[in-house]
């Protein structure tokens, strides 16, 4: 069964792809470039989870010319501790797309229940609604150090814990718990100013 995964630079996506290839999946990682440091980083983590199974070759993906300007749009409008979550949401709408044209039937993300602004359950849910394809979440119910250790174990640690730039768009004071309403609101705003 084919697949498409986010992929970050970072220690739990990697383990969350090297899962599903163990599954026996067929998986196209997908990363959103946000710096040529991050990119070399994830080039790297697929030669290592290419040892485990199907892994075809990365589609890289402009943040700045996806994400950017629905950032800039929602800081416009006084909504900038939305943007973790419109980053998620576009990610995975992306990657719903790029799904449908390779003939994958579920994108897989690293997400961990409760880690950072976008993993709680309320904003997962919000999340959830940019596919229509399923959501496979193989370290939903994992703490880091469970999965610090898988990383370990096949490879991909040392290289996510190389320094990198830290993202550029996150928020002081990011939404922990979205409204799916305010969301829905937010979002046909974007959408007739022609940014989502």
């Amino acid at each position: 069964m084919k697949a498409v995964a986010l992929l970050s630079s970072g220690i739990d996506s990697p383990v969350a792809i090297y899962l599903m290839l163990r599954k026996g999946m067929e998986v196209t990682p997908v990363h959103f470039r946000q710096s040529s440091k991050k990119e070399s980083k994830v080039l790297e983590l697929c030669e290592v989870l290419g040892r485990y199974g199907r892994l075809n070759e990365p589609v890289i993906v402009d943040a700045y010319e996806e994400q950017a300007p629905v950032f800039s749009k929602l800081a416009g409008i006084g909504k900038a501790k939305w943007t973790c979550l419109f980053c998620k949401w576009t990610m995975v709408r992306k990657a719903c797309r790029i799904g449908h044209r390779t003939g994958a039937r579920a994108i897989i993300t690293g997400d961990s229940l409760g880690q950072v602004a976008s993993q709680t359950l309320d904003n997962l849910l919000i999340i959830s609604t940019a596919s229509d394809l399923p959501i496979l979440r193989p370290l939903i119910g994992l703490d880091k150090e469970e999965i610090v250790g898988i990383a370990k174990n096949i490879g991909t640690f040392g290289i996510s814990i190389q320094p990198e730039e830290p993202c550029p768009f996150v928020p002081r004071y990011p939404v922990v718990r979205g409204s799916p309403g305010e969301f829905r609101k937010i979002k046909r705003q974007l959408m007739n100013w022609g940014v989502l």
